[in-house]
């Protein structure tokens, strides 16, 4: 009779790593668990910013690096959103404002205070409004001032002048299913992206055009992310049929 193993083996089931002591860390942080596929958190030279629960709406909070230990609850979250907020991320430009996306469909840009929130902050510099469907990416320009992408569960990729609240591109017809992941590239002339028909696409957004697509770049079912590296290469992660976690590096000249 042959026995057949039913639990897979791990290479790294003895490794096991020390935590930090808890006044090195943020504690008692009421993390979001929304169930959309997202980091939850964001940071920069001066702040952290993480999504958390929060009652009728969405929030979250901005931290100095340095206010590391226990959180208070009662400390001041930004707080604008009426549906939960599911991406932020911070402008490269400026490390006091960061943009974030919600399941109210709406992309807002805040202004964090230089010595981050005293008070809650639920005015934000402006409202991008565009999608039909809740926003659960929103990434920058990596070079160019005022520019946001944001992208929607309407499969609708927009990029912004957030300067002037107007959306100067708009992607509708190039994804067929819910975009998981968004990148540019470094010089932001490219975006790649990882879409649920299991396809990675590399588009050029000023001709509205996908310029090199790898089918079924993962087979599996559960989300994958794709994000260009510095050198034009694009790196996947995802799951096989079999749910296994996959990491893969494509060139995107010969996909």
């Amino acid at each position: 009779m042959n026995f057949i193993s039913v639990v897979r083996q791990s290479k790294f089931r003895h490794v096991f790593g020390q935590a930090v002591k808890n006044d090195q860390c943020y504690d008692d942080i009421r993390v979001s668990r929304v169930t959309w596929d997202s980091a939850f958190c964001a940071v920069n030279p001066k702040f952290v910013a993480i999504i958390i629960e929060a009652s009728g709406g969405g929030a979250f909070l901005v931290l100095p690096l340095q206010k590391t230990g226990r959180i208070d609850k009662a400390y001041p979250t930004v707080c604008g959103h009426t549906g939960p907020v599911l991406d932020i991320d911070w402008c490269p430009h400026n490390d006091h404002v960061i943009a974030s996306g919600s399941e109210d469909c709406t992309v807002m840009v805040w202004q964090i205070p230089e010595n981050g929130l005293v008070a809650a902050l639920s005015e934000p510099v402006v409202v991008l409004e565009g999608h039909s469907k809740r926003v659960g990416i929103v990434t920058w320009h990596p070079t160019a001032r005022n520019v946001l992408l944001s992208a929607g569960c309407d499969n609708v990729i927009i990029i912004w002048n957030v300067g002037t609240g107007e959306a100067l591109i708009t992607l509708d017809d190039i994804h067929p299913d819910v975009i998981y992941s968004a990148c540019w590239n470094r010089n932001g002339t490219l975006i790649c992206t990882a879409c649920k028909d299991k396809k990675v696409r590399v588009i050029d957004p000023r001709k509205d055009k996908v310029i090199a697509e790898k089918d079924k770049a993962h087979e599996g079912a559960r989300p994958m992310r794709a994000i260009f590296l510095a050198n034009g290469n694009i790196f996947t992660t995802g799951f096989s049929r079999m749910s296994e976690r996959q990491l893969a590096l494509w060139n995107p000249v010969k996909p």
